[in-house]
């Protein structure tokens, strides 16, 4: 078996604490204040590591979805997750599904985003997803934990999912903001993506090189930074004294809805299959990242990805010591 085959055939397992039924819209032109017709939004099965557990199957990868589902839009939630290339390992709950709407403005390119709450689970529900991780890190080559917390939830919870992939060997991939990312980077997980905006919030810090090394000093080994057009950044514990940027030749116009799940779902195959290079892990992340903007909804990447993986440019570039203090 040839390395690309066995990488192909890694598991991925992604837990999702609160997952989402997903509409879509497209609209030719919002103006605040006014009615618009839109026609039928595009309906799938969502949440961050929904996401990431699509493109990583489309990508040939095994995934599995481990979430907790309930109500109405729990049962859509679940025909529309069957349907797809992924196998759900879901937990039954009395709580609603919630839902989120995308509103991509084709006039401007902009995308609006209304995200409804998640209701707070019972215990019976998170004691039922633990088990279910459990037996799935006996499987999973990586562990990906993603998203929002529902009410109620322990900030501490992604925190605990890192250490529990640690026990076990497996590496960890974490994509949340505010106090729970700075815990989890305390728990000493593979990796950590926030997006620009999300990481100074966590940290309090305005440099981004500064908050960067807020989350290596505290135990992470690599922290990926989404920026927008301006690319992707890694910092690296195995590196320290350099932060990798990779750029796209051309900004790319589209929906930027599930850019974010794409490059973690970059980094987890990588890892996954064993692979720590920066620059590997950077350039993949950044063009499955711009590929994923290529399409109508989030979860899935366009099958261009690896021209635009030759399209992107790394640089490393030194990062000074005075960026650990603020600037």
């Amino acid at each position: 078996m040839s390395a690309a085959d066995a990488a192909a055939r890694t598991a991925i397992a992604t837990v999702t604490p609160n997952p989402a039924l997903d509409l879509s819209y497209t609209v030719p032109g919002i103006t605040p204040g006014q009615t618009h017709r839109v026609g039928a939004p595009l309906v799938r099965a969502g949440g961050k590591g929904v996401n990431v557990a699509r493109v990583a199957a489309q990508a040939g990868h095994r995934a599995i979805v481990l979430a907790p589902v309930g109500g109405a839009t729990g049962d859509e939630f679940l025909a529309r997750l069957r349907g797809s290339t992924v196998e759900a390992r879901t937990v039954a709950t009395t709580v609603p599904t919630r839902r989120t709407m995308a509103f991509h403005d084709t006039a401007d390119g902009a995308t609006s985003i209304f995200n409804e709450p998640g209701g707070e689970l019972p215990d019976a529900a998170w004691d039922e997803l633990a088990a279910r991780i459990d037996a799935a890190l006996g499987e999973a080559d990586c562990l990906v934990g993603s998203g929002s917390l529902p009410a109620g939830a322990d900030e501490g919870y992604y925190a605990d999912l890192a250490a529990r992939a640690s026990r076990r060997g497996v590496p960890c991939v974490v994509d949340t903001s505010g106090p729970a990312l700075v815990r989890a980077a305390a728990a000493g997980p593979t990796a950590l993506k926030p997006n620009e905006h999300e990481l100074r919030a966590a940290t309090g810090r305005a440099n981004l090189d500064a908050a960067a090394v807020v989350l290596l000093d505290a135990g992470v080994r690599h922290v990926f930074v989404s920026c927008g057009e301006a690319g992707m950044r890694l910092y690296s514990a195995h590196d320290p004294g350099a932060v990798w940027v990779a750029r796209l030749d051309a900004v790319l116009a589209g929906n930027p809805t599930g850019a974010g799940d794409a490059a973690v779902a970059a980094i987890a195959t990588l890892l996954a299959a064993g692979n720590e290079d920066p620059r590997e892990l950077v350039a993949r992340a950044s063009a499955w990242a711009a590929a994923a903007v290529l399409m109508p909804g989030a979860g899935e990447i366009h099958p261009t990805h690896p021209q635009l993986l030759a399209r992107t440019s790394i640089e490393r570039l030194p990062l000074p010591d005075a960026t650990k203090a603020d600037s």
